[in-house]
């Protein structure tokens, strides 16, 4: 191989086209396919808008208040330093494989084929429940702003809600189907477009909300009682309130799910991730306890109905709160643009690897466009046949769409604890001279699995209040969790080991082309 000398115009080790960024992909036997196209920005926009700071504190703060009172701010800190530890872990990973569908192709690596199959599996059916619970959200915050955006009945009705949340979703998922097929940098043009405005308008409702603050911040050790008759007290109904922000902060691994189609991603995707948690911690942290003391009536039954909407509108007046509630529509369609992103790379990377139905179709990259198409159209069909279920049987969407948020954590799962097991042995070589934890791998890989495994049991614990809110009690939406993904685990292995299993390979018109000696 040619490289470029100390003294070129690029770094060493660094031919002189920038073809060094596929160098990575040769140790998992594939060519290079993607464009490559995307800089620092668009890296980190993918894994911030998949966190996706105002969609989701918006759409979950009413839930958080609900069940923990004002108190409940306490786990978005908690909630950050134990995905800290996942970043962390995972930032090794991506300056080490910057690859397409990271999360499988790093538990590919690190556990096996089986090991990364079961993990990709998990990973690409909540990423399409995922897509469907986002697309709900234009219904929690449109009509907020006019009622001309109830276009089915005038919401009162039994289904009218459910039912016009379907309509908006399938619009939004139909145009985040189309613009990630025409292909990724206008994708990343729309999302870093989106995601400026996004931290813009997190940053002024920050300022907004401090000008109004009417109480001290001891407001939020304020428990409303809550948790009174259970068996841990007060823990228990902060154990609940905390999905809250589990649901948000999760995701900031597709920045480095990008890695085909971005520059020198064993730099930046790490970056990319860090920077992506930790602005999401910060801005959101602020929003929600400036929320908290500025809202005219911490007692209000709206707040824990309507949220943030509700204070926003309450507190800056109509004419400012409507112009934050459109910056929150414009950050739930970034936020849909990532996930449906980061589908995409998922399915592609697992059809490259023929471990997919069709998978010759499904990792054919347009030559037009330089991306994979088919998928982008798939998980979108997927994605609204999901959202059709909510329109007679609410409840039942809202059991599957935190079971999504269980698979991604145990997803998550998949990637440290082999990982760690892999530390154990002194098997882990972090990237020379790029992103490494050093010392402190064992301590916060360690930390990590015990955070994920801790969570995923609370994401799953068969409280009524998550998994049968409304209506008559139901033992199999109780345990809807543990239901589900045995059913999705036991099932997608199951077809694995039959069939898949014996297909498995990265498909000819994808593999590396071998290189002679002294090329």
């Amino acid at each position: 191989m040619v490289r470029v000398s100390e003294g070129g115009p690029s770094r060493p080790g660094t031919r002189a086209d920038g073809s060094h960024d596929d160098d990575s992909l040769t140790e998992f036997g594939y060519k290079p396919e993607l464009k490559r196209t995307l800089g620092n920005f668009h890296t980190f926009a993918a894994g911030i808008s998949y966190i996706s700071i105002l969609t989701g504190t918006f759409q979950l703060f009413y839930f958080g208040v609900n069940h923990g009172g004002p108190a409940y701010w306490w786990s978005w800190p908690m909630v950050f330093l134990g995905q800290l530890m996942v970043a962390l872990c995972f930032c090794e990973l991506a300056a080490r494989y910057p690859v397409a569908g990271s999360i499988y192709n790093w538990a590919k690596q690190l556990g096996g084929p089986h090991v990364g199959w079961l993990g990709g599996w998990m990973m690409l059916t909540a990423t399409m429940v995922s897509l469907s619970a986002v697309a709900l959200a234009y219904q929690v915050t449109l009509p907020q702003i006019s009622s001309w955006f109830q276009f089915i009945g005038d919401g009162t009705g039994r289904t009218d809600t459910a039912a016009n949340a379907v309509l908006l979703g399938t619009v939004l998922i139909t145009f985040t189907t189309l613009v990630n097929a025409f292909g990724v940098k206008l994708m990343a043009r729309i999302n870093s477009a989106g995601v400026a405005i996004e931290l813009i308008a997190a940053i002024v409702l920050i300022i907004l909300l401090a000008a109004h603050i009417t109480r001290s911040p001891v407001a939020v050790t304020e428990t409303f009682g809550l948790g009174s008759g259970q068996n841990f007290g007060y823990f228990s109904a902060f154990l609940t309130a905390s999905l809250a922000s589990a649901y948000v902060m999760y995701g900031f691994d597709t920045a480095s799910s990008l890695g085909e189609e971005s520059k020198d991603p064993g730099r930046n995707a790490p970056r990319a991730i860090l920077r992506a948690l930790l602005a999401s911690f910060l801005i959101g942290g602020l929003i929600l306890l400036f929320a908290l003391l500025a809202v005219p009536d911490l007692h209000s039954k709206q707040l824990s109905v309507d949220g943030l909407q509700f204070v926003v509108l309450s507190t800056l007046g109509s004419t400012v709160g409507q112009v934050v509630l459109w910056c929150v529509v414009i950050a739930i369609t970034v936020c849909e643009l990532a996930v449906h992103t980061a589908g995409i790379r998922l399915a592609f990377a697992m059809a490259r690897d023929n471990n997919l139905p069709a998978a010759s179709l499904l990792a054919k990259v347009s030559p037009r466009f330089q991306t994979p198409v088919l998928p982008a159209v798939v998980i979108g069909l997927v994605a609204v046949c999901i959202l059709l279920i909510n329109v007679n049987q609410p409840q039942i969407f809202s059991v599957i769409t935190s079971i999504a948020i269980i698979m991604i954590y145990l997803a998550y799962l998949m990637v440290t604890v082999p990982m760690l097991i892999k530390r154990l042995r002194g098997q882990w070589t972090p990237a020379e001279g790029k992103f490494s934890l050093g010392r402190f791998g064992l301590p916060v890989n360690i930390l990590a699995v015990l955070w994920g495994a801790a969570m995923s049991l609370n994401l799953a614990w068969p409280r009524a209040a998550v998994y049968n809110a409304t209506g008559p009690q139901h033992w199999y939406l109780r345990w809807g969790a543990f239901l589900f993904i045995g059913v999705v685990a036991l099932g997608g292995f199951a077809y694995y080991w039959f069939v898949q299993r014996k297909r498995t390979g990265v498909l000819a018109g994808h593999a590396a082309v071998p290189t002679s000696p002294g090329s």
